[in-house]
């Protein structure tokens, strides 16, 4: 597997990955029924970098960086992460999110946020957790989860 920058003709694989993880709405504060469109302009908006997973050319993930925020928070940077259905369970979201790190350095990123870590999504927690994220606040009731109405989110963060 290796990590590399998307290119356009990228963008059906990556709409492919990002679909199903909107429709669920388990895990990002998306519209469920946002369009295509709509999660591409999102996924590749002003300021990101997107970057893919990929094995013999199937895209198994994909993640994207942006400023956390302008201005002065600008040398924060703010990942997403997404894997394939079919590639769960394979080390993907570890890979990018470890490769995300130098990339955010290499951008002149000084430190990682995660804004809003859905409570219930106790493996992304987890692997966070475990690629040195410190969760450092608790926002009670901040995701309307589909099947568990109004969860917790966390806040995590790290230096780079």
């Amino acid at each position: 597997m290796r990590i590399r920058k998307a290119e356009t003709a990228d963008k059906a694989a990556i709409w492919k990955i990002l679909e199903p993880m909107i429709r669920e709405g388990e895990t990002f504060p998306l519209p469920r029924n946002m369009t295509e469109w709509e999660a591409l302009e999102y996924w590749f908006g002003k300021g990101a970098s997107v970057f893919v997973a990929e094995e013999e050319g199937d895209i198994l993930g994909t993640y994207h960086l942006t400023p956390n925020q302008p201005g002065g928070g600008s040398h924060v940077a703010n990942g997403g992460y997404v894997t394939a259905p079919h590639a769960r369970g394979r080390g993907i979201a570890r890979a990018m999110c470890l490769h995300s790190f130098d990339m955010a350095r290499t951008l002149g990123y000084r430190a990682m946020q995660y804004n809003l870590v859905v409570s219930t999504n106790k493996a992304a927690v987890h692997l966070w957790q475990d690629c040195g994220m410190e969760l450092i606040g608790r926002l009670p009731g901040a995701f309307h989860h589909p099947q568990e109405g109004d969860v917790d989110a966390f806040v995590m963060y790290r230096t780079l």
